[in-house]
């Protein structure tokens, strides 16, 4: 009736790119390169649904070497993803994040994303935790050079999360 899934995701940080995060812009000097708007947060939750549902992972459904998804905004990849699950009979229980970098400062942005990410999985805010914390200056993430995030998702089977009335 449960699934738990791990997903995690790291991309560079360079010069003359926007930093998406949690599917929101966030002022700061880089951002994430990669071939899609390379937001972490919402790949490394993408990967920790598929991996629940045993869907294999986010480059298996959306490959950084398919024309289609250059420069693709991730919070459609992340409602793509989140289909997959529903088709196979579940839906999200709740998520897990951490996003691990230095700067910028990503607490003051936490409220908005868990607000975009609890509506492009139909939940409630209360159901996407995220939080945040550094490398304490070590290794390529603590030099800022990039950024990691790591996600853990529930789901559960549709009969049971909803009831045979269909109500939650």
């Amino acid at each position: 009736m449960f699934r738990i899934g791990f997903g995690y995701d790291t991309h560079r940080l360079v010069e003359g790119r926007k930093l998406i995060l949690g599917g929101i812009e966030i002022p700061h000097a880089t951002g994430l390169l990669g071939h899609s708007d390379a937001d972490v947060l919402l790949h490394a939750i993408c990967d920790a649904l598929l991996g629940a549902a045993n869907l294999r992972d986010i480059g298996y459904h959306f490959p950084d070497t398919h024309p289609a998804y250059k420069g693709a905004d991730s919070k459609i990849l992340l409602q793509d993803a989140y289909q997959l699950v529903k088709d196979k009979g579940y839906r999200l229980g709740n998520i897990d994040c951490t996003i691990i970098a230095e700067k910028p400062k990503i607490n003051p942005h936490i409220p908005e994303m868990q607000r975009i990410i609890a509506q492009l999985l139909e939940t409630g805010e209360d159901n996407i935790s995220i939080k945040a914390t550094t490398h304490e200056k070590t290794d390529a993430v603590g030099r800022e050079e990039s950024m990691i995030a790591q996600a853990v998702a529930l789901i559960v089977e549709e009969s049971f999360a909803f009831g045979v009335s269909g109500s939650a």
